[in-house]
């Protein structure tokens, strides 16, 4: 039998890996340095989406294994909608018979009329998948604003961006909530696990044609994009593994129902070599073959790492959390319990080093002033900032990182923030701030909050004089009469400055 095929030597590319040292031998021990509001406000924007106030500040005196007990074993959300409100999106299949058969009997109906009956239909199907798109990502945003299980919906973000599926190709809104909710229960379980049950999932297989695939006509692009995106990476194996592995995957299609649904007579039960193996095999004997790999482990630890922690991860750590993930048998629950504990986790290296994402932007700025209901607005802004939940732009979903910041997406990230000011009044800590009339105070009490102090002495010098109307003619002394109006503006720009866009 042949020895699995190790991981191909990934090429350099633009790097965005921090600068300062990087103990590999101790990297993964426990942390064990001070604990405080700047590192719990940290865990609490990486495991989750930041957290309110509150949050942070009891975490603070909980100390980390707390911390990350609670964040790696979810509490219970089934108090939050299990899904969106939708509406009939399927296209009918027999809509010509049933248009016609609903006209006014006429020995002839004009082509005329016969047109403008679909043509009215298919509006009518474009009205219903615009209104899911919007229910589907606003029950994903409120659920990641409201759930008690962050990680639970940080690691559904994850997969949603890594098993992709758009809402597109006929795949029913509802197929897509059930990938969705997939994820979330799977959210820290056996990765290899979840990739049989994608690699059935109805929304998958419709998306990248695994439904298409059959004997007499192999279908390539799920098996392409199952090595290429999603497990292995490129290098890792060769044409012949993906016609081999196709084969395997003929069969795997939808009934009439849109659910999964092997059909034996689509199947290809010849012999084939894939990763150097041969055998008789099907769907689960790819992903069981390809998660012995070790390519897989150091795949995942690559993704997680530059998820959690920092971009462009050492190779050398890559291949520690690769160990890790290998040992654990690709149970996710004990790799992310050790990495939220670790000293890479809490180094200055990893501190604010990665780029919110326009979801993590607008989650993080919901649950800063305590705001539990999206709008269209955070929909509009989603949408300028580049990241449309359920429509990412590729099936290698959204680039990140560096790639979050234009000056378009920056400008979109003022607005959003602009936009949030008329409901911050009501957070209490907001409330408390406006108690004292003292500028040095309140600036100092909106970049705690909202920076964990985080910011320049220039910038908060700055912030000093726009609170106290130093460029203000009138009423420019901050009182009661202008203290609402001015720490509305004073958050804004706090929220606007470098800090506040970093992870």
């Amino acid at each position: 039998m042949a020895a699995p095929i190790a991981p191909a030597a990934t090429p350099p590319d633009a790097s965005y890996r921090p600068a300062g040292p990087l103990d590999l031998a101790t990297a993964l021990e426990v942390y064990a340095g001070p604990w405080n509001v700047r590192l719990a406000a940290h865990v609490y924007r990486r495991a989750g989406f930041g957290g309110s106030p509150d949050d942070v500040t009891r975490a603070a005196g909980a100390g980390m294994h707390a911390v990350v007990d609670g964040f790696i074993h979810f509490a219970d959300a089934s108090a939050l909608p299990a899904q969106p409100q939708l509406v009939d999106d399927r296209p009918d299949p027999e809509l010509r018979k049933k248009l016609l058969a609903s006209l006014p009997p006429q020995s002839a109906i004009p082509q005329a009329t016969q047109d403008a009956a679909i043509l009215d239909a298919r509006k009518a199907l474009g009205r219903a998948h615009l209104q899911d798109l919007v229910a589907m990502e606003t029950w994903f945003l409120d659920r990641m604003t409201n759930s008690p299980a962050q990680l639970q919906e940080k690691m559904t973000l994850f997969w949603h961006g890594h098993f992709t599926s758009a809402y597109q190709k006929g795949i029913p809104a509802q197929a897509l909530v059930d990938q969705n909710n997939l994820y979330r229960a799977n959210a820290l379980g056996n990765v290899r696990d979840l990739t049989l049950k994608v690699s059935q999932d109805p929304a998958m297989l419709r998306y990248l044609d695994n439904a298409q695939n059959n004997k007499s006509h192999p279908n390539e692009n799920y098996a392409r994009e199952l090595m290429e995106l999603f497990t292995l990476g490129i290098g890792n194996y060769t044409e012949t593994d993906v016609r081999e592995s196709a084969r395997a995957f003929t069969g795997w299609g939808l009934d009439r129902d849109f659910a999964f649904r092997t059909f034996p007579a689509r199947h290809d039960d010849g012999s084939k070599t894939f990763l150097g193996k041969t055998g008789n095999f099907d769907g689960h004997d790819i992903v069981e073959i390809m998660f012995s790999q070790p390519a897989a482990a150091q795949w995942y630890a690559k993704k997680l790492l530059e998820f959690f922690v920092y971009s462009d991860p050492e190779p050398a750590l890559i291949d520690s959390v690769a160990a890790l993930i290998r040992k654990n048998d690709y149970n996710l629950q004990p790799v992310m319990s050790t990495v939220l504990r670790s000293n890479v986790f809490y180094s200055d290296r990893a501190y604010r080093a990665l780029v919110k994402s326009p979801v993590e932007f607008v989650v993080g700025s919901y649950q800063l002033f305590g705001i539990k209901a999206s709008n269209k607005v955070a929909l509009g802004a989603l949408r300028r900032m580049g990241q449309i939940l359920f429509l990412p732009p590729n099936v290698k979903g959204w680039d990140g990182g560096a790639a979050w910041l234009n000056s378009q997406t920056l400008l979109t990230r003022e607005n959003f923030a602009s936009s949030l000011m008329a409901q911050m009044g009501t957070a209490p800590w907001v409330q408390h701030a406006m108690t004292t009339m003292d500028p040095t105070a309140v600036a100092r009490a909106l970049t705690a909050t909202i920076l964990q102090g985080d910011v320049s002495p220039a910038s908060t010098s700055n912030l000093t004089a726009y609170l106290d109307g130093s460029n203000v003619s009138a009423l420019a002394a901050l009182s009661g009469e202008n203290a609402d109006e001015r720490v509305r503006g004073a958050a804004y720009l706090t929220m606007a400055m470098p800090a506040y866009q970093l992870a």
